[in-house]
């Protein structure tokens, strides 16, 4: 018999918002955009192309959760989840919240805790955990492959970091908190994911070592500056280079952090912003091995293992091809949003799961708490006991 269509909303239609929608639009297989809502004229009128030009558009994301819909997606920037949150969960919109799920902790609780209180089904898009690398890397170690977990390094190269995070409200404290959040977010998940706990304690050190010092900034203007995508420098190397970057910059663009998880494993964590090259680069470490990541799914990506006692094995025990992925993010987007309509159909247990986004924005607050206090340790606080029974047992 043929599913039903399930009506989506987007709030945040474009940019990261749009990618997903196009995503989720599978006229006749399952699902379809019906409403959208963003700032910009321009983005609405793709959206009615795209989607047909009779679906719902508005500037005022409250107009869009009256409709009737089954769904709503939010990818709008993060200093606005929290509030477009609660307000579609007390619509009773099932919903998938873009990663971070809010800029603070206590943010994530409030939300956590609406999501309960109005029994709604709550999905964050971390889609790391749907990375054809990242997964492989996860099935070794459940295998037991490098025996017990004990500690896990992540080496993040962020070169494009000043195309994306200087030039625009990313750079400014006041929309992001710091990018050991914003940026961070994936990597700590996965952290979690790989080595089966969650950060109690962390510290943290980092600065703003270069973009803070570049000349030619944009002037000030009212509100949070959006990039212009046709401004960006993708080829221009070395980043002290840059020109036309946000006129406030405030966040750090150097960052390293140490964690300890609630089952004693050790993880450290650490990114650069102007480095030539951007991938992520993971080690794990057992009680009988080493697991590495080389590339993030792009053509070439391996995984190797090392097993056997050695002074320097550059071919490694074993090496792991990683096929390459369909469609957008090294093919994770096409699996969250198909795992996020089965959820919404369904319910039941997803791989990408509230708590677990909670915890990353938790262990990442608090680092950055750190980092500007001259490194002092930080508890990380756990969520309530009663909002993790609820989330373990799936939620709505």
């Amino acid at each position: 018999m043929k599913k039903t269509d399930l009506k989506l909303g987007v709030i945040g239609s474009g940019g990261r918002g749009g990618n997903l929608a196009r995503t989720a639009h599978q006229p006749g297989r399952g699902a379809r955009i019906t409403a959208c809502c963003d700032v910009s004229p321009a983005t609405l009128e793709r959206n009615r192309t795209d989607f047909g030009a009779d679906i719902f558009t508005t500037h005022d994301y409250r107009a869009l959760l009256g409709r009737d819909l089954d769904a709503i997606i939010i990818g709008t920037p993060d200093f606005l989840h929290e509030e477009q949150a609660l307000a579609a969960i007390a619509h009773g919109h099932a919903l998938y919240l873009e990663k971070p799920m809010a800029l603070s902790t206590a943010a994530c609780d409030r939300i956590l805790a609406a999501a309960k209180k109005h029994q709604v089904r709550l999905y964050v898009g971390h889609n790391m955990r749907h990375m054809a690398f990242v997964r492989k890397m996860k099935a070794l170690i459940d295998e037991g492959v490098i025996g017990e977990v004990k500690a896990c390094w992540c080496r993040h190269f962020v070169g494009h970091g000043g195309d994306f995070y200087f030039r625009d409200w990313h750079a400014e404290r006041r929309y992001v908190n710091g990018l050991l959040l914003q940026k961070a977010a994936h990597d700590i998940d996965v952290i979690h994911w790989l080595c089966g706990g969650y950060s109690r304690l962390v510290n943290a050190l980092g600065a703003l070592t270069l973009y803070g010092d570049l000349p030619g900034r944009k002037p000030a203007m009212p509100g949070p500056r959006r990039i212009n995508v046709a401004d960006q420098d993708w080829k221009l190397f070395p980043p002290t280079k840059f020109r036309g970057l946000n006129h406030r910059i405030d966040i750090e663009d150097l960052s390293s952090m140490q964690m300890k998880l609630d089952n004693g494993v050790f993880a450290t964590y650490a990114q650069c912003h102007y480095t030539p090259d951007y991938w992520r680069n993971y080690t794990v470490i057992g009680t009988e091995g080493r697991l590495e990541n080389f590339g993030n799914g792009e053509p070439g990506t391996h995984l190797r293992l090392w097993n056997q006692r050695a002074s320097w094995n550059e071919k490694a025990d074993a090496t792991y091809r990683i096929p390459i992925q369909r469609g957008t993010h090294g093919g994770a987007d096409p699996k969250i949003i198909g795992e996020f309509l089965r959820y919404v159909r369904e319910g039941g247990h997803t791989d990408t799961n509230p708590l677990a986004a909670r915890e990353s924005i938790a262990a990442g607050c608090a680092a950055t708490d750190s980092l500007r206090h001259g490194g002092m340790p930080q508890k990380v606080p756990a969520p309530s006991p009663a909002i993790v029974r609820w989330f373990e047992r799936g939620g709505a």
